[in-house]
């Protein structure tokens, strides 16, 4: 089998799928193992708020998730507040990669690229014009490498913390 673009071989036993109402007792638990310890989880309330048909994403290997992308339409230069859910939606060209967690045992096997290039490919067919997130604890670098661009310019809600940084992309 051939190499991706990541350099690595497919993961033929992980399978990207929409996000399912039965998957969020998994993802409350993901995101609460990344981020409970630097006080940027959010809670099951929150995170539920940013689901959007269409645009979020779980993987799932030998029956269980194993990763999530939470992605929603939010205007350019903005970014949700983590102390609190989100309201009604937001019509954007702008898509925003909201959450990405993979679980520990499966990282390094190249499943967070596999995810953004789904969102990327979901994000030109629905007619989305760019891809926004927020880099938190350092993340920027990687984001970097992977063709976001930084925008130190844009102010964030202090629950990001420090060392966040917006990014965006260009759909293309």
């Amino acid at each position: 089998m051939p190499p991706s673009k990541t350099g690595l071989l497919p993961d033929t036993d992980v399978v990207v799928r929409p996000l399912a109402e039965r998957d969020w007792d998994a993802i409350v638990a993901l995101e609460a193992d990344a981020y409970t310890e630097d006080g940027l989880s959010e809670g099951r309330e929150a995170l539920k708020s940013r689901h959007f048909d269409g645009t979020c994403f779980v993987l799932e290997e030998s029956g269980r998730v194993g990763g999530y992308l939470l992605a929603l339409p939010y205007p350019p230069f903005s970014s949700p507040d983590l102390s609190r859910a989100e309201g009604s939606g937001h019509p954007s060209p702008n898509l925003h990669a909201h959450d990405l967690v993979i679980a520990e045992d499966l990282r390094g096997r190249g499943l967070g690229p596999r995810l953004l290039t789904h969102l990327r490919d979901t994000a030109r067919e629905l007619g989305y014009e760019q891809i926004s997130l927020v880099a938190v604890r350092g993340a920027h670098v990687l984001w970097a490498q992977l063709g976001y661009r930084a925008h130190p310019e844009v102010e964030l809600p202090e629950s990001y913390g420090t060392n966040a940084m917006y990014m965006s992309m260009e759909v293309g």
